[in-house]
């Protein structure tokens, strides 16, 4: 039967769902940061959070890698499944669903270690190399995949800290890769970032999805509508609208995301 249901997807030109989220809720102490939000966030997919400043999108970002654990007064309330599996469930280890949900954060925060040992850091952590040989085949992978390969490879004992800050970030991506995991988080990955250095990233973001489940918290609409092919629009908490991208930008249902989209809350 789930077989089928993957065929008929396939046939119909759409993509596996990823990631199901069933009436989450997320609570700062007293504050109520994330109210009821389903969504389904499908495979090989780049899905855009919208929204204007303080509206939940990287709160509601940050649970589908349980980052909202490390925040003592913050409970999460509801269903996250990823490949349908519960992620929240008291056996799931953070640490390794870390490994197979990615991150990337607003700022490039690359360690104070070698550009290979960035790269490096994870499999060594998960055991994902038996060698050396092993572990340089991921590196050098890892850093191709990102796009940073031929700037790096003549430098890679040199510190990631060197590099500019939009080779930084390519590098943060490179290493959250890494791992092997098989959805990337992006947090407003670009807005530290000069007019370049973005439009690299965003062409990354691109050919990433041919692997991954990417979803990005954005606060530029035109990014949005170059790198995503689903957008959903969040205010004050609650996912007002999910939809195809263009479909959002051109055709949006709530007046809402209208207002927003053409300037007028923000």
């Amino acid at each position: 039967m789930e077989d089928m249901y993957h065929m008929d997807r396939a046939m119909n030109g759409l993509q596996d769902i990823k990631i199901k989220a069933t009436d989450v809720n997320v609570y700062y102490g007293d504050m109520h940061a994330i109210k009821d939000v389903s969504v389904e966030i499908e495979d090989k997919t780049v899905t855009a959070f919208i929204g204007p400043s303080g509206c939940g999108k990287s709160t509601f970002l940050r649970c589908i890698n349980r980052m909202n654990d490390t925040i003592d007064i913050c409970r999460v309330i509801g269903d996250i499944r990823i490949d349908g599996e519960d992620i929240y469930d008291p056996k799931v280890d953070p640490v390794q669903l870390r490994a197979k949900v990615g991150m990337v954060f607003q700022k490039p925060n690359p360690f104070p270690k070698s550009i290979y040992d960035n790269v490096a850091y994870g499999p060594k952590i998960h055991g994902l190399a038996r060698n050396k040989a092993e572990l340089d085949e991921i590196v050098e992978s890892s850093l191709r995949k990102a796009a940073l390969w031929n700037e790096a490879k003549d430098r890679l004992d040199s510190p990631g800290t060197g590099l500019s800050g939009g080779q930084q970030q390519r590098l943060c991506i490179a290493r959250a890769i890494a791992t092997a995991p098989e959805i990337l988080l992006m947090d407003e990955p670009c807005s530290a970032l000069d007019p370049i250095a973005t439009a690299q990233v965003e062409e990354l973001i691109d050919e990433l999805r041919q692997s991954y489940s990417v979803v990005i918290v954005t606060h530029s609409m035109q990014q949005a509508a170059r790198v995503s092919q689903k957008t959903a629009f969040f205010h004050l908490g609650n996912l007002v609208e999910f939809d195809d991208t263009d479909k959002i930008f051109t055709n949006p249902q709530d007046p809402r995301t209208e207002s927003y989209i053409s300037g007028r809350i923000g």
